[in-house]
């Protein structure tokens, strides 16, 4: 039998790569760290890469591994799935990677202008309803662009077709360079500028697999420049639902 939440809990405050912050505390208390986690934590000068919304952390611990010379920070607010991710961190003695638990509405408040080279956006929940909760809306784009270097880079690995569909949208009425774009990902085998996005799967993406469903995949770029607007246009609702969760919504189009 795993352990339970108020164990990991428990584990995770003597974790010392893990930060934990949730919106409830973060008004109160500094965080010593930000634009100095190369320094404080990482004690080198790598170029550091967020996962946003990391779940388990099974691809930010799997692209630590695969790439020891940059830094990886995984972020989410669920410390109990977080555990997972931050146990086989510090078990496999990996230095290049950290967790931060807090809520990703205020990521800007640990990173300073400049730090982060790259962010990965994995299987985010698409938010129908609500744009400005779209990890990919420009609501979250202008909080990037205040720690992510000049036309940094951001990746989606998303089942979602409405999710790609705006996030796409997005990228296109603002004129972001797109540097990689498939609907079905793990057709483009034998492409070698997909093999980075292909080479890691986690335990939910194997589930979407298995039950059928394409991951789309998008590569894009974050200039510092130029006013972000939302693209105004319908798009379809699709079946995305959260794992065991059932559809919460009657509504067949959103924006």
């Amino acid at each position: 039998m795993g352990k339970g939440k108020l164990a990991k809990f428990a584990d995770m405050e003597t974790y010392e790569n893990v930060f934990q912050y949730p919106f409830s505390v973060v008004s109160d208390v500094p965080f010593t760290m930000r634009g100095r986690w190369r320094e404080l934590y990482f004690k080198n000068d790598n170029p550091i890469v967020l996962e946003l919304g990391c779940g388990k952390g099974e691809y930010t611990v799997e692209l630590a591994k695969r790439y020891p010379q940059t830094n990886f920070i995984g972020v989410d607010i669920k410390g109990a799935r977080m555990w997972t991710g931050a146990t086989q961190a510090l078990q496999g003695g990996l230095r290049n990677v950290a967790f931060l638990r807090t809520n990703i509405e205020i990521i800007d408040r640990f990173f300073a202008s400049d730090e982060v080279q790259e962010i990965w956006l994995t299987f985010s929940d698409p938010q129908m309803k609500n744009p400005r909760k779209r990890l990919t809306s420009t609501y979250f784009m202008e909080r990037y662009r205040r720690f992510l270097i000049d036309n940094g880079v951001i990746h989606l690995k998303t089942d979602s077709n409405f999710l790609a569909t705006y996030t796409n949208y997005m990228v296109e009425h603002n004129q972001l360079p797109v540097e990689l774009k498939t609907n079905d990902l793990y057709k483009e085998e034998g492409n070698e500028a997909f093999a980075e996005a292909a080479s890691i799967q986690t335990y939910y993406e194997s589930m979407w697999l298995a039950r059928g469903l394409a991951i789309k995949y998008l590569k894009f770029r974050l200039p510092h420049e130029g006013v972000l607007e939302e693209p105004e246009i319908e798009i379809e609702l699709d079946d995305y639902r959260s794992y065991h969760r059932t559809k919460r919504s009657s509504l067949e189009t959103a924006k």
